[in-house]
């Protein structure tokens, strides 16, 4: 553990949630009931880069049992900041939010229930960062859409490049086709897409 990122009672926390995702996940055939949680070494780079940054306002797409959420959740507390967390399943949501609640986070995030794409036009901007973790398929519309709603300053990032390089590269193609942003793609975990507004 890199020093210093978290309170030795929230590392605990997490790395119950961590172990509860890893069983469920090996427990269940069926993809809707695993946990899919972000791997722990991807999950505090995030952390790093949203608190060094000095984030404030997180979109993060993908909430599962809200791993990855109180991970970023941390990173913009001490700022005051918040993050909205999109997911479609609402079984999901509920012990989410029963994690976010242990992690004493409850103030800094809100859950959205639903599809992403119908949740997204429906969100007040500016965002200054957004985490896709969900649907690798879709998210390249879900950017698109995003696009007004982000802060000149934003930070975009997306999960398993290297472990779905298919079904992320349309996400992949639509980031990479904007004009004033630079991507780049980190070897961690199942690979994590890093993009940055240039021109400000």
């Amino acid at each position: 553990m890199a020093k210093g990122l978290l309170q030795p009672e929230l590392i605990n926390l997490l790395d119950e949630i961590e172990a509860f995702g890893r069983g469920q996940d090996d427990a269940q055939s069926y993809h809707s009931k695993k946990m899919l949680n972000l791997e722990a070494a991807t999950a505090r780079l995030l952390h790093f880069i949203l608190r060094s940054s000095r984030r404030r306002k997180v979109l993060e797409i993908g909430t599962s049992n809200a791993y990855s959420t109180i991970w970023i959740a941390a990173a913009v507390a001490p700022a005051g900041g918040e993050v909205i967390s999109i997911d479609r399943n609402a079984d999901k949501h509920a012990l989410a939010r029963a994690n976010i609640e242990k992690a004493g986070l409850s103030q800094h995030v809100t859950l959205v229930t639903g599809a992403a794409l119908e949740v997204i036009p429906l969100l007040a901007g500016p965002l200054d960062a957004v985490f896709f973790d969900a649907d690798r398929i879709t998210a390249g519309t879900e950017l698109n859409l995003l696009l007004p709603k982000l802060s000149n300053n934003v930070i975009v990032a997306a999960d398993n490049v290297t472990s779905h390089p298919q079904e992320i590269a349309g996400y992949l193609e639509a980031v990479r086709a904007l004009p004033d942003f630079a991507e780049f793609t980190v070897p961690v975990g199942k690979g994590l897409s890093i993009a940055y507004r240039t021109g400000t």
